[in-house]
């Protein structure tokens, strides 16, 4: 890694939950919702999911906030998700019984969630020019004074 590169990267923390029993297709559904979002407004989006994936989610999404906060004394307001990722787990093989002695497989599918959180400084406020009078309209005092 370059010295350019080193000065340019943010602190950052990363949460795990490994071996979560939901399908990865499900929880990248709720995953693609708060991808490049400020920690405060992904977890308020996660909250009112309507997704069962959602909930797990936000466990490790608030469990990387905690992370960065409590070891690299992160400030929380600053905290935006740099990269969330699922990966597929171990399928774990079930037979369900079918007509005429038959057996279906059934796949019940794993998730390992991965959220890394990093600080970014907040933004300066612009401050606003004050509006000051350059001549322009005369008031009617002065005018009729004249």
């Amino acid at each position: 890694m370059s010295d350019a590169t080193a000065q340019e990267e943010l602190p950052r923390a990363i949460a795990r939950a490994r071996y979560v029993r939901a399908t990865p297709m499900k929880v990248r559904r709720v995953v693609e919702l708060i991808r490049g979002r400020s920690a405060e407004d992904a977890l308020a989006v996660l909250r009112f999911a309507p997704q069962s994936a959602s909930e797990p989610v936000a466990k490790v999404l608030a469990s990387a906030v905690a992370n960065a906060e409590n070891n690299l004394d992160l400030d929380p307001e600053t905290l935006w998700i740099s990269k969330v990722y699922v990966d597929e787990g171990p399928t774990l093989k079930r037979f369900r019984p079918r007509a005429q002695g038959r057996a279906y497989r059934i796949r019940k599918r794993t998730s390992h969630i991965t959220v890394e959180v990093e600080s970014r400084p907040k933004p300066e406020p612009v401050k606003k020019a004050t509006a000051k009078s350059k001549g322009g309209r005369k008031s009617s005092a002065k005018r009729s004074a004249s």
